[in-house]
């Protein structure tokens, strides 16, 4: 953004929010929060101090402060001066709706909207709306306040401005964007998330493995690759001085004949029970808040080393 805003407003104080409003707060902005729930405030304060060694860690901004949060339970008090709105409100049409009618009965017209939606439709949600063109998505992953990644995509009727706008905002802030071209159902990495966690459901029902094994299978495999290069440029670097070209045509009938085994996803909820004792079966010796903080110091010395080696995008 050529003029970027002091002020954002964060919509909805669930985990969502509050990381982007520790993401925020860290980076130097005032954030005034908004949240109609019995107890969001002080769950937003505890959550943001619980935040904030993190992003300690990652560097602040000047002038960053954990004092410079206003809370309100007035929606219109909230959104009325701020010059970036972020709404991360249930994943309900008719919510997310009912909140932007709201939200731009009181905010400046030429105001962003950014929704963090998962996987709605941002045609869908700007439907009905006074402003359609000013409404975005901006959907973080969790931890929001430390993972950069950032999807943004513009609906049928926003403007190509206003998301070439959020996207440079988003980066002023830290954050790695990327641009959703189409609009899709879970738009590009929960898909990609999708796709494993469909296998990985399959693989369980069909007895081929545990769902501790299936956890270590990624986190002792695969995905310590991926967290240093995507699928491609891994692929790429299988193969050899042939590159990903000859290591498709290489794989290419072996991966045909693998996708054809691939399981589909259960069309019913009789798998969650057997999921869920796997799960827990695998937490058995673990403490797991302790393993989250642990999880998110690791992700931290991952992000320094990555941010210290030039050659890795």
């Amino acid at each position: 953004m050529t003029n970027r805003p002091t002020t954002v407003a964060i919509v909805g104080t669930g985990v969502i929010g509050a990381g982007w409003a520790t993401h925020f707060l860290a980076h130097g902005f005032a954030v005034t929060a908004t949240d109609p729930g019995e107890g969001a405030e002080s769950r937003l304060r505890n959550w943001i101090d619980d935040n904030w060694p993190a992003v300690e860690r990652l560097g602040l901004a000047e002038g960053a402060s954990r004092d410079n949060l206003t809370f309100t339970t007035d929606l219109g008090a909230a959104v009325r001066d701020a010059g970036f709105i972020q709404e991360s409100s249930p994943e309900r049409l008719d919510v997310k709706q009912a909140l932007i009618a709201k939200i731009e009965s009181a905010a400046k017209a030429e105001t962003i909207i950014a929704s963090s939606s998962s996987g709605l439709s941002i045609s869908e949600i700007q439907a009905g709306a006074k402003h359609p063109e000013r409404i975005v998505l901006g959907h973080p992953f969790n931890p929001s306040h430390i993972i950069p990644l950032v999807e943004v995509c513009g609906g049928s009727l926003t403007s190509p401005d206003n998301i070439a706008k959020t996207m440079a905002f988003y980066a002023s802030t830290g954050k790695k964007v990327i641009r959703v071209n189409k609009e899709i159902k879970g738009h590009i990495a929960n898909r990609l998330q999708a796709a494993i966690w469909q296998e990985a459901i399959t693989l369980v029902e069909r007895g081929i493995a545990s769902v501790e094994d299936i956890d270590a299978a990624i986190s002792h495999g695969p995905g310590l690759r991926w967290a240093l290069l995507g699928p491609f440029l891994n692929l790429h670097a299988s193969g050899g001085a042939g590159g990903i070209t000859h290591v498709l045509q290489h794989l290419g009938p072996a991966q045909r004949e693998w996708a054809r085994d691939l399981g589909k996803y259960p069309e019913t909820d009789d798998y969650i029970e057997s999921i869920a004792a796997g799960v827990s079966a695998e937490l058995e010796s673990y403490d797991f808040p302790e393993m989250l903080r642990q999880r998110d110091e690791l992700l931290i010395q991952l992000l320094e080393a990555k941010r210290n080696r030039a050659e890795l995008p």
